[in-house]
């Protein structure tokens, strides 16, 4: 186990770019960094599945050079005819059950967290357009449409195909409310660093949520 955090601790060393930024860099290959309880929650996530997938594969490998070695033609001229073992059969049974549960709590968990909105202090109507957003502000009659800032307008520091001329401005430690729907074709808002992605779905309204503890530009 020792060598393998070492060999993980050098890949993410070497690696460059490890995504630790509220925008993509060349070459991640790894989430931003989390500004929101549920980023936070699935950043947390991610790396409870990723060691109990690794577990996995270097048990399975150790299990098959084991094999490969044991019970090769060489060592084993009469090969076994023994066609199952009962309690084997249990336990390679019974484990991956337990490995499913014991993942199955915090995933649920997680689905609800995404899921319920807790009471909002700001709603926010983000409506997809072909090749725009259109934002409403319910409680304050604020009404704007968001664009992509052309290659060719874009300033020193400003991202190609990310910046626009209209940011969506929202207050930190504040439950938000995004209410999301289109105009024409399937679209979807998403923002990483929030761990926030809901389909835009004409005739229909779908609902989410953040709260954003970091001051910053998020994209």
């Amino acid at each position: 186990m020792r060598a393998f955090q070492l060999l993980w601790g050098l890949f993410f060393f070497l690696m460059p770019y490890t995504g630790k930024a509220d925008y993509p860099r060349p070459w991640q290959m790894y989430y931003q960094e989390p500004v929101t309880p549920v980023m936070d929650y699935l950043y947390d996530f991610h790396h409870l599945l990723l060691w109990i997938e690794g577990a996995i594969v270097l048990i399975v490998a150790a299990l098959l050079i084991f094999v490969i070695i044991r019970f090769r033609a060489k060592r084993n001229p009469e090969p076994s005819r023994v066609s199952h073992h009962t309690v084997l059969e249990m336990v390679w049974t019974i484990i991956p059950v337990l490995i499913l549960v014991f993942i199955a709590f915090p995933s649920f968990k997680l689905l609800y967290m995404m899921d319920v909105t807790p009471k909002a202090e700001l709603t926010i109507k983000a409506i997809g357009n072909q090749w725009y957003w259109t934002y409403e502000y319910p409680d304050h009659q604020i009404h704007f449409d968001s664009n992509i800032v052309p290659e060719s307008h874009l300033k020193p520091g400003q991202l190609r195909l990310l910046e626009v001329d209209n940011r969506v401005i929202v207050p930190v430690h504040t439950n938000i409310r995004i209410i999301t729907t289109s105009s024409d074709v399937v679209h979807s808002w998403a923002v990483p660093a929030f761990g926030v992605k809901r389909d835009s779905v004409p005739g229909r309204l779908n609902e989410t949520w953040f709260n954003v503890r970091k001051v910053g530009v998020y994209y």
